[in-house]
């Protein structure tokens, strides 16, 4: 687990000299890049474990890198990262890149998760409504799961919220309003 002081710091010290540089859309591309090698099980183990040598990782990321065409900036990151000790918390870093990026260019994440797949139509319907409440960015990177034990409509999560319009939910409202006794007397003699 990355301590989040050192991924804020070590993102925002890449994100300021990409901007300076005036390559923050290139060094984002890479940064995505990593993080999709992230997702490789070897790769993620690689980074930390304790008996491949910093040299060897080292290596190993360059030709990746050099692979992947990522920018100088991004190599000597990467390589920094590796000789500070600090490729355990790679990832992590990287995944704080993003968000710091986010901010930036004002652009709002918003997990959406439904019970069957929504078209596109669908989907650009729940953005205009999202940035028409002014509760999120003009901008919204909307990731999209699915999960049929919603039975029927949709989760929203954003900026520590969830809007939950599942039929799954409704039912469990009604079910513990049932449950409550019944506060009716019968006045009836």
């Amino acid at each position: 687990m990355t301590n989040p002081r050192v991924a804020a710091r070590y993102a925002q010290s890449l994100i300021e000299l990409a901007q300076e540089r005036g390559q923050l859309e290139k060094i984002k591309a890479d940064v995505d890049s990593l993080l999709a090698m992230g997702k490789n099980r070897d790769f993620a183990l690689l980074l930390t474990s304790p008996v491949v040598s910093p040299a060897k990782k080292r290596a190993i990321l360059t030709q990746l890198l050099e692979k992947a065409n990522a920018d100088q900036l991004t190599r000597l990151y990467v390589k920094l990262l590796i000789d500070k000790g600090r490729e355990v918390d790679m990832l992590g870093i990287l995944r704080e890149f993003n968000e710091q990026y986010k901010t930036i260019r004002h652009i709002s994440t918003v997990k959406l998760t439904s019970a069957a797949p929504l078209t596109a139509a669908t989907l650009n319907g729940v953005k205009e409504q999202l940035v028409a409440s002014g509760k999120t960015e003009d901008s919204i990177d909307l990731e999209t799961q699915i999960d049929p034990e919603l039975i029927g409509g949709f989760i929203l999560e954003f900026d520590g919220q969830v809007y939950d319009a599942s039929v799954a939910h409704k039912l469990k409202e009604m079910r513990r309003e049932l449950r409550k006794p019944n506060v009716y007397v019968n006045q009836i003699d």
